[in-house]
């Protein structure tokens, strides 16, 4: 019948779809995978994953954390945990993390000098990428925080469908422009089966430290009318900050340096809000 032949046909895609379609398998000593990705860059992905990655590990102190910088082409990990240097080798040819503050860390920036740049094709990238999530010595983590590379694009899906994933947060300043991409961020995570935490409102307005007058410089409330549209939370609201900014390009993030701040109060409330459910 013409039922029994669509259904036919159905499974045969659905079986042509899933060949070639990587299997995944946890990464050794990891308990909990959590990505932080952002449509566009430039929103300060980064500079929340290394406060949140500081949060998790300070609001617990009995937790492990790790940080990979997984944005081959422009890691910021390095300078922003102040660390330098090459990993050293375990006697299984694993790469050790290097380590400050108490976080597990690793970048490509620890495998190249820091003004070099990486002129790579797509499988070179793909291929480091693998190396920094499987021959690297992570010990035993409660979680390992991925910083992503911005966009939609092989990094994104390699790794989201290599590992398994407890949940990806999306950060996002409220302008329209990059309000666009995060949602396109969100959908892709959703297409490939790994669950949306929640989003994450960074830089979302500035106060004058003099007169203290608040200015919304990139719009107001746009992730958090995002988030409605696509049902999902708001874990956070962050300010655009001088402190923020400075204490990373000082590679000591505000986490650590300010842990007092109303700036840092929030971060912890999104460090709270993240944390994805234990695995049954």
């Amino acid at each position: 019948s013409s039922d029994s032949r669509d259904e036919a046909l159905r499974d045969k895609r659905t079986q042509i779809q899933s060949r070639g379609l990587p299997k995944q398998k946890p990464i050794e000593g990891i308990k909990q995978v959590v990505v932080l990705a952002s449509g566009k860059g430039g929103v300060g992905k980064s500079t929340t994953a290394v406060n949140i990655a500081l949060a998790l590990a300070a609001n617990d102190s009995t937790k492990e954390v790790g940080l990979l910088d997984a944005d081959v082409y422009g890691p910021s990990i390095p300078k922003m945990m102040n660390l330098k240097g090459n990993p050293e080798l375990t006697p299984k040819n694993l790469m050790r993390p290097l380590k400050n503050y108490g976080i597990a860390c690793m970048s490509m920036g620890f495998l190249v000098e820091e003004t070099a740049p990486v002129v790579w094709r797509g499988l070179m990238v793909m291929s480091a990428v693998e190396k920094l999530l499987r021959q690297v010595d992570w010990g035993h983590l409660d979680y390992l925080i991925i910083d992503m590379p911005p966009g939609t694009g092989d990094v994104q899906l390699s790794v989201s469908q290599n590992i398994p994933i407890a949940g990806a947060v999306i950060i996002s300043t409220p302008q329209d422009v990059a309000l666009l991409d995060a949602r396109k961020g969100a959908e892709m995570f959703r297409k490939v089966h790994v669950p949306v935490l929640g989003l994450v409102q960074n830089m979302s307005v500035f106060q004058c430290p003099k007169c203290k007058h608040e200015t919304h410089i990139f719009g107001a409330d746009g992730v958090r009318e995002l988030a409605k549209t696509l049902g999902l939370d708001v874990l956070g609201d962050i300010p655009l900050h001088v402190n923020i900014r400075e204490t990373c390009d000082s590679g000591q993030p505000v986490v650590i340096s300010h842990p007092q701040s109303d700036a840092v109060s929030l971060v912890h409330c999104a460090s709270d809000n993240k944390k994805p459910s234990p695995r049954s």
